[in-house]
């Protein structure tokens, strides 16, 4: 089947965050989640004192309506927000949650409303990452990096934004060097959000000339020409699309049901990979009784989408594994 051109995907998918200054969080969560609930909107949003992220879908107007009402919120007026569209829904339900920061990094004395790195917009950032004397870091993790990353970008191994200060403070010699010319940091990350605080770490340990893309490699994808593009591969995206390209086109991954990884086109080949239970990265940790369970959520989701109604199980989020991905 011909894949639908992006004016026939029904569906708007908005990725948004804010970091803002909540007094009470439960009064921003009720309302906006009967708001969400109340137009259909699914996805996930997340609450804290320190503001706002999350990533939603729904028709037009309802996105409209959730968009317009954030930005009603206390230092939410300029939210930062990225459309894009898919086929179908992405999402299985609606959640607002509250958590002790929107992007984790267990670093409770960095505040980006407090100062960080250098803003640069995704049609310069060709020019600032070619340059020898910048270095470039990835910062998301490393089921992310995998499917995709810059050319030439460095790729910290990790397992959660939770693990990248401990990364950086044990590499910061390595890669700064020690004395002379301090050199350029420029960092990326999918939407944004993790670089607010990554570029703010920095700038804590004593780094000045910090750089970040602005709107993350969704932006970056959606403004540059594919012809003048340094991004290689596809970007994880935390969703049922999975992946995107350029011009933020689904990709060409699928998430494995048994360890919630993207897997490609190539391991989707192999006779370890059965579509909705496992991969060739986890059908040696999964017992027979596990795999049996995800063989028949998959049964019954798949007779679901057939009678054209969601699955009951749906509304329980799907087994966890390692590096369970989670919002950016």
């Amino acid at each position: 089947m011909e894949s639908p051109s992006p004016d026939d995907r029904p569906v708007c998918v908005a990725a948004l965050y804010r970091f803002a200054r909540f007094a009470d969080v439960e009064a921003v969560r009720a309302p906006l989640a009967r708001l969400c609930c109340g137009l259909g909107v699914k996805g996930t949003l997340l609450v804290a004192a320190e503001g706002i992220n999350g990533t939603i879908a729904g028709d037009d107007a309802a996105i409209a309506r959730v968009v317009d009402h954030v930005r009603t919120l206390p230092g939410c007026a300029d939210v930062d927000v990225k459309l894009s569209r898919a086929a179908t829904m992405p999402f299985h339900r609606m959640k607002v949650r509250i958590k002790r920061e929107i992007v984790t990094m267990g670093e409770p004395d960095i505040d980006p409303l407090e100062g960080t790195g250098h803003y640069v917009a995704a049609e310069d950032w060709n020019a600032l990452i070619s340059d020898p004397a910048t270095i470039v870091i990835d910062t998301r993790n490393d089921y992310e990096v995998a499917i995709g990353s810059f050319a030439g970008a460095i790729d910290p191994g990790t397992a959660s934004f939770r693990d990248f200060p401990a990364w950086f403070r044990a590499e910061r010699e390595r890669l700064l060097g020690n004395g002379g010319p301090e050199p350029r940091v420029a960092m990326f990350c999918t939407g944004g959000i993790r670089c607010e605080k990554s570029t703010a770490f920095l700038k804590a340990e004593g780094i000045e000339q910090v750089y970040h893309l602005e709107g993350g490699i969704l932006k970056y994808l959606e403004t540059v020409p594919p012809e003048e593009s340094l991004w290689q591969g596809e970007c994880f995206v935390f969703d049922q699309r999975v992946a995107v390209g350029h011009g933020l086109a689904p990709g060409t991954h699928a998430l494995c049901h048994g360890c919630r990884m993207p897997v490609g086109p190539e391991d989707r080949a192999s006779p370890f990979y059965v579509e909705g239970v496992s991969c060739p990265a986890c059908a040696d940790a999964r017992s027979d009784e596990q795999r049996a369970g995800y063989a028949e959520r998959h049964r019954q989701e798949t007779l679901a989408a057939a009678r054209g109604v969601a699955h009951v199980g749906a509304t329980i989020e799907a087994g966890s594994g390692r590096n369970r991905p989670g919002l950016d």
